[in-house]
């Protein structure tokens, strides 16, 4: 992520001693996302990320991080927080909180077809099982409230037809997540944050193999149909207009489907959920631009494109049809 926090490499050799993974050969920020300091940090044991957290508490981050292990020991490709010898996982950097976890193998796959698109939607729909009786609790940070709370601060920046939309958007979902149909969607623990770049595949070109989900930092306990609608908007649409590539979602759903079939109501708020994706990341885009933090490698995401999509998923609404 973008680097607010200069780690050096003698603190970066303390925590590496303190885990036991030998003499520290590289150290390395990152620069993409927004959100934390990470840096590759590459030892005599192997390759690892360092992520100093900048938003999330003390408090907070048990439960990402116990979250991480839990899925790990259930046999995910998920990063496994690297523990001392007294079975600590949370340390501290320069005040704030920091962990250690293993590197994937593999690369982003920024142009997904049909066999990307399966595999990430059954592991997806994996993830959802396994994690459902993870015992420790922590609602969506980015949820509903969130976004009560940050559209009235966005909004003096936007157009006027941006506000309207923004604030029609909200009212509806306030609507929807008071409503009993609502109530009854299957919930546990989700990623959130399941895009393109949070994905690693492994392979000779048409031939990969999911190698892993990472970035785990803005999970929480939601409906499972807000994870499958996130990674529907990303994963299944054409970036220059928004538009959902039916093909592909389709074929995402199926997949997901495939491992946990997908209750009614699921069916009938997919094309709600789609929307309520929309806002959530759009909200967030205009958040980081015009409320931004200083750091040394910081690159927003551009809002425009979220906006665009969640206006084509009010205009073309979206019914993954059961089998």
């Amino acid at each position: 992520m973008a680097v607010f926090t200069e780690v050096t490499l003698p603190e970066a050799q303390a925590l590496a001693a303190r885990l036991n993974l030998g003499a520290v050969q590289a150290l390395r920020g990152i620069n993409a996302g927004i959100e934390n300091t990470n840096y590759f940090l590459t030892t005599k044991a192997g390759d690892y990320v360092l992520t100093v957290f900048e938003r999330l508490s003390f408090d907070q981050l048990p439960f990402y991080l116990q979250l991480m292990k839990h899925l790990a020991s259930r046999g995910l490709a998920v990063p496994d927080p690297q523990a001392d010898s007294a079975g600590q996982i949370l340390f501290e950097l320069q005040g704030k909180p920091a962990a250690v976890v293993n590197k994937l193998r593999g690369g982003h796959q920024l142009a997904p077809d049909l066999f990307h698109c399966e595999q990430v939607g059954a592991e997806l729909a994996r993830m959802h099982l396994a994690a459902q009786d993870f015992p420790l609790h922590q609602g969506n940070l980015r949820g509903l409230a969130w976004w009560s709370e940050t559209v009235p601060v966005v909004l003096p920046y936007l157009t006027p037809e941006q506000a309207a939309l923004i604030s029609s958007e909200l009212s509806f979902q306030l609507q929807l997540g008071a409503s009993a149909t609502y109530a009854e969607l299957p919930r546990g623990p989700i990623h959130a944050d399941l895009f393109r770049d949070n994905v690693m595949f492994e392979g000779l070109p048409g031939r990969e193999r999911l190698s892993g989900f990472f970035d785990f930092y803005f999970a929480g306990v939601d409906a499972w149909l807000f994870d499958l609608a996130v990674c529907l908007n990303d994963w299944c649409i054409d970036h220059a207009s928004g538009r959902l590539d039916e093909q592909r979602a389709a074929a995402f759903v199926r997949a997901y489907e495939g491992v946990r079939p997908l209750s009614g109501a699921e069916h009938r708020l997919l094309p709600a959920m789609l929307r309520a994706a929309a806002l959530r990341f759009w909200l967030s885009r205009l958040w980081d631009v015009y409320l931004p933090r200083e750091a040394s490698m910081l690159k927003p995401h551009d809002p425009s494109h979220f906006e665009r999509v969640l206006r084509e998923r009010i205009a073309r609404p979206w019914h993954a049809m059961p089998e």
